[in-house]
């Protein structure tokens, strides 16, 4: 699975293919450790944060796991997709750890933190233990180098600004003493905390002074990547696999995690095995112990098989048709709210979907703090109504029922990504009812680096846009479609609600009170779903893992990304 893309991202470096066949005044916020339990996730799959297991934990032992996409690069500050934010996960550790359940913001290598009034001052007190695996100390000063070069890229190293979306307006971080650092900002950030734990594209992880000096090429090597994470890096070979040694001395993993010292297992191989049926072979004759990207047909099977399947709802927002407001013919909001209306979402439970996964009813996951229901009004199957917005719109059927205005055929261009498994046939589905109504949906649904290279055109040549954004903060919305940052509309100031979309979606970085922020997230979701119509929600995606019975303690976190440092194997 992938996110969308950052627009800064998408200037990163072209890669060969070579698929293997198999391989105000006073601090309003201050926060002390707290621990946190883990709900299990038993054989029956399902939301949870680390899967069941029996027995006491045994240290040693190789885990080979598999993915369907590979990692571009080493470098975790700089990759989008799960492989490499799975994998950078376990290289790099965060200022903060986000409970997946209830979306707490907890310690990990800041032990507290205080916030101003105006929500643009944060300051952290860091642990004093932490080392990076070179032997160097993780303290205020690599806080403020690791948020800065994040920031703001090095023109000189080839670093791209690959924090510039996640915290806009940031100023500086001052080091105030060897273990206290203050992050300021421009302007109110009221997710500044939760980004500080965030773990999908484009993380903040921290990587040491001495890697923070190598180029964006020099940090090919995996042995140039250096971090604070319970695994450092053996190899990596593009497109074939990576390999993750266990970190010796690691002992500051998130509180909330109940898990104490060094990393259970002695390695890790991700292996790339673009294929399904190659991945589910693979785990039935041992080859590997456990794979992410489970087909949904292949679920219950590996089941009765007696392999375990575990699962965790991805955070953030929705699988979505993101709609071009600015082209033809979905500039137009009768074609918008038509395609909305047009589709029958049980269908695509019952047909496509397992019960790992949901039908979209909002824009936002509903594990998301201030996710509203919206399946009644806008997100209602009404194919009746849906051709009365169009005939009302003077789109009237063409011979071949396809319907046309001034000669132009309603034909809506989409563009996709290939790598989640319910994807493509999640998209057809929706094309086959549209059809129904008069509109033609013409599907490309293509690989990551095609998409990538593809959706650098989407203002231009894309009505839709088909992918997600993982992050556990209803800020999300206006990270992915504020015309100031995601653009995911691609809005020009001409667009009828311009102002008023950036106006409502910023709001929600102005107040860190839970009440208050669930009514602007409210708003923000009927703003961009019901009143300008310029996101159809599908489905709300998964991170499905198939495993050996030997497997136990894999961790989900509040993004859905995996963390091994908990993870054993029994014989």
């Amino acid at each position: 699975m992938s996110d969308l893309p950052t627009s800064i991202e998408r200037g990163g470096p072209a890669r060969r293919k070579r698929w293997p066949f198999i391989a105000g005044g006073g601090a309003v916020a201050i926060v002390a450790a707290t621990a946190i339990g883990w709900a299990a996730v038993g054989a029956n799959g399902g939301d949870g944060s680390a899967a069941a297991s029996d027995g006491e934990p045994v240290s040693g032992g190789t885990l080979e796991f598999a993915l369907i996409d590979y990692q571009r690069s080493p470098d975790p500050q700089w990759g989008t997709n799960y492989a490499e934010s799975i994998i950078g996960n376990n290289i790099v550790d965060k200022l903060t750890w986000q409970d997946p359940d209830t979306g707490e913001i907890t310690p990990w290598l800041a032990e507290s933190w205080e916030v101003d009034d105006e929500l643009t001052e944060f300051t952290f007190h860091l642990r004093d233990d932490v080392t990076f695996s070179d032997g160097s100390a993780f303290d205020a000063e690599a806080v403020k180098a690791n948020f800065d070069q994040y920031v703001h890229g090095d023109d000189a190293l080839g670093i791209l600004p690959n924090g510039a979306q996640l915290l806009r307006g940031y100023i500086e971080t001052v080091v105030d003493d060897e273990f206290t650092a203050t992050v300021r900002f421009e302007q109110p950030i009221a997710s500044f905390l939760q980004a500080s734990s965030f773990t999908a594209n484009a993380q903040p992880g921290f990587l040491s002074l001495a890697t923070l000096e190598k180029s964006a090429e020099e940090r090919t090597d995996p042995q140039n990547v250096i971090g604070t994470g319970p695994f450092v890096y053996e190899s990596w070979d593009e497109q074939v696999s990576t390999v993750l040694v266990k970190r010796e001395g690691y002992d500051w993993a998130p509180e909330a995690t109940g898990h104490e010292g060094e990393a259970y297992l002695d390695r890790i191989v991700f292996n790339v095995i673009p294929e399904a049926s190659v991945r589910t072979g693979a785990l039935r004759s041992g080859t590997i112990d456990a794979t992410l990207d489970v087909g949904t047909t292949d679920e219950e099977p590996l089941r009765e098989a007696g392999f375990e399947i575990i699962s965790r709802q991805v955070s953030g927002t929705s699988i979505f048709f993101n709609f071009n407001g600015s082209i033809a013919p979905t500039n137009d909001i009768a074609v918008r709210k038509a395609i909305q209306l047009g589709w029958d979402r049980e269908a695509l439970e019952q047909t496509v979907l397992t019960d790992s996964y949901s039908v979209a009813t909002s824009v936002l996951a509903d594990t998301v703090p201030g996710y509203v229901d919206l399946s009644d009004d806008a997100l209602r199957y009404d194919p009746e109504a849906a051709e009365e917005l169009l005939d009302e719109a003077g789109w009237v059927p063409g011979a071949d029922g396809i319907r046309e205005k001034d000669g132009q055929r309603l034909s809506v261009e989409l563009l996709g990504i290939s790598n989640l498994v319910a994807n493509k046939p999640a998209y057809e589905s929706v094309q086959q009812d549209l059809l129904e109504i008069g509109v033609e949906l013409n599907l490309s649904v293509v690989p990551l680096v095609d998409y990538a290279a593809q959706v650098t055109r989407a203002a231009t040549d894309w009505n839709v846009v088909a992918a997600n954004r993982s992050r556990n903060d209803s800020a999300v919305l206006n990270l992915q479609y504020s015309p100031l940052l995601g653009n995911g509309s691609s809005l020009t100031d001409e667009f009828e609600g311009y102002d008023d979309i950036v106006e409502t979606l910023g709001a929600l970085e102005t107040t860190l009170d839970p009440a208050e922020r669930a009514e602007l997230a409210e708003a923000a979701q009927r703003l961009l779903v019901e009143e300008y119509a310029l996101v159809n929600p599908i489905y709300n995606p998964s991170q499905v893992i198939a495993q050996s019975s030997t497997v136990h303690g894999i961790i989900f976190d509040a993004q859905a990304r995996n963390h091994f440092v908990d993870t054993w194997k029994s014989e």
